[in-house]
């Protein structure tokens, strides 16, 4: 094998923990243990301590994420060796006696961590110490399921920080939150054994997000389009540098063309097996306020100085302008709405437009929409059917899902148009109104006829499109003077309706949007 440059290779666990601490003035180790511990200890008192900890061999883990916004402290074992029970107690009452109102143990899943860690915490109890344990398994190498669990790997570096990131915001006084093991369901991961012959990375990536996002798989995590995550591209110790960026890009093309949304990616050494020749991938699903948590500043040194979500590209730019557009045209819209839902309905069109508009807005939030345009129609199509409620919700739902089918071949003028007639197509076979039945679909079926005009050879998409707008706009307005044939109105003499559709209102209104979004 290889050479080491140790002292020793029996002291090497606790020469590396020394090292790191003479070189960290935010750091200082336990005398008698291998236990390092935040210099400032006084901050902690009142909060809940976080302790981790695990073999040794994995550094950066788990002394990098020690600091402010992070860990309290690691407890070490011997190279791949679980930490000592007499270290881990002692990490404890260190916090305890700084006055900690509680201690949160992040224990990566491994028989040995359990065990260890578990009798260091009933010792602790037993000594009237508030502890509890929280274990991560976010494996997702295994197809089937093991009896030992899936193993905690880079994804306890996400848990680290987010938890770190809630204590430190004070948000986790006593009681201790958290129950333990609900995080594993966080972040699979798939591990890469690199041998040394030329593997093109894009392959590999793409095998490994296959397998971790495939439903068979036990350990997968389940991954539909629209869907935000933090990604983290871990190198095993061996990489170079460059062919991690290589990896990196590779699985952020992959991730994307899934129609995932990528918040945020982290690319380096989090948590490595020595000089393994390799990289896993992590990926954490996440909302609006995981994201938050994520980025809160930390002074652990492993932790990297992220920018904020890659930079979106000109296309999603779009996508996420149009989007914004339309979604604060609905809730400007919303009392009108409502008024013109009272005169025939229950009076909540207004509502439930708006509902759909927050549930898009903190969507787009949470990371760039995608740009291809059959991940996007079908994403939007869950989150309305998710979030809108109402037989609007189920409607928008169908035509979204119907029209993205043409787009998942081509994205070119024409299709656009096939894909507002096979979205139209479905709201009638289900919906059961027809073209003058005043419903939302007399100003749909009337900006489609215009669409058609982008099968002509030549067209230019905001012409016709404008076309389109104005003949909604117009379709709308004369369903004032329509019998109602379907959906709320049809249940009233139509002598009582003066007012146009509320649902071929909001649709002429959402073409007008998407026209303008286009247009700035």
């Amino acid at each position: 094998g290889s050479s080491k440059l140790v002292n020793s290779v029996t002291g090497c666990a606790d020469d590396a923990l020394a090292g790191l601490v003479a070189c960290n003035a935010g750091l200082r180790l336990l005398q008698g243990h291998r236990v390092v511990l935040r210099a400032d200890l006084v901050a902690i008192r009142g909060r809940v301590a976080l302790l981790s900890g695990g073999g040794s061999g994995h550094e950066p883990a788990h002394a990098g994420y020690i600091g402010k916004g992070m860990l309290t402290g690691v407890v070490a074992g011997a190279v791949f060796t679980s930490p000592a029970v007499g270290s881990i107690l002692a990490a404890i009452r260190a916090v305890t006696q700084a006055g900690a109102a509680g201690t949160l143990l992040i224990v990566k899943n491994y028989t040995g961590d359990r065990l260890n860690f578990g009798l260091a915490l009933e010792r602790a109890r037993a000594e009237g110490a508030d502890v509890q344990m929280v274990v991560v398994g976010d494996d997702s190498a295994f197809a089937a399921p093991k009896k030992a669990g899936r193993r905690g790997l880079c994804g306890t570096v996400l848990i680290h920080k987010v938890c770190g990131c809630a204590q430190d915001e004070g948000e986790w006084g006593p009681p201790l939150p958290l129950a333990p093991g609900v995080l594993p369901q966080f972040c699979p991961h798939g591990p890469l054994p690199c041998a040394p012959q030329v593997l093109p990375a894009d392959e590999a990536v793409e095998t490994m997000l296959a397998h971790m996002t495939d439903p068979s798989n036990a350990s997968h995590l389940p991954l539909s389009p629209g869907a935000s995550v933090v990604l983290v591209v871990n190198n095993l110790g061996g990489l170079s540098c460059l062919e991690l960026g290589i990896v990196a890009g590779a699985a952020v093309r992959s991730l994307e063309r899934r129609g995932i949304r990528i918040a945020r990616a982290l690319v380096g050494s989090f948590m490595t097996a020595l000089e393994m020749a390799g990289v896993s991938l992590t990926l954490l699903l996440v909302d609006e306020e995981l994201v938050g948590l994520i980025d809160a500043e930390t002074t652990a040194m492993a932790w990297p100085n992220l920018t904020t979500a890659p930079a979106m590209s000109p296309a999603a730019a779009r996508v996420q302008r149009v989007l914004e557009r339309v979604c604060s045209t609905l809730l400007d819209m919303q009392d009108e709405l409502n008024q013109l839902d009272r005169e025939a309905g229950d009076g909540d069109c207004g509502h439930t437009h708006a509902r759909a508009a927050r549930a898009i807005q903190e969507w787009v939030r949470a990371g760039p929409p995608p740009a291809a345009p059959a991940q996007l129609l079908s994403a939007l199509a869950d989150l309305l059917l998710e979030q809108m409620g109402g037989s609007s919700g189920v409607l928008y739902g169908l035509f979204l899902t119907a029209a993205a089918q043409p787009l998942l071949s081509h994205d070119d003028l024409p299709t656009w148009a096939d894909a507002m007639d096979a979205g139209i197509e479905a709201m009638q076979r289900y919906g059961g109104a027809a073209p003058g039945d005043r419903t939302m679909l007399d100003s749909l079926c009337a900006a489609a006829q215009a669409l058609h005009g982008l099968r002509s050879p030549g067209a230019t998409l905001l012409p016709v499109l404008a076309t389109a707008v104005e003949s909604a706009e117009a379709a709308a307005e004369a369903t004032r003077t329509m019998e109602a044939g379907a959906g709320r109105a049809s249940y009233i003499s139509s002598a009582q309706l003066l007012q146009p559709d509320p649902g071929a209102v909001a649709v002429a209104a959402v073409l007008r949007a998407v026209l303008d979004g286009l247009r700035s």
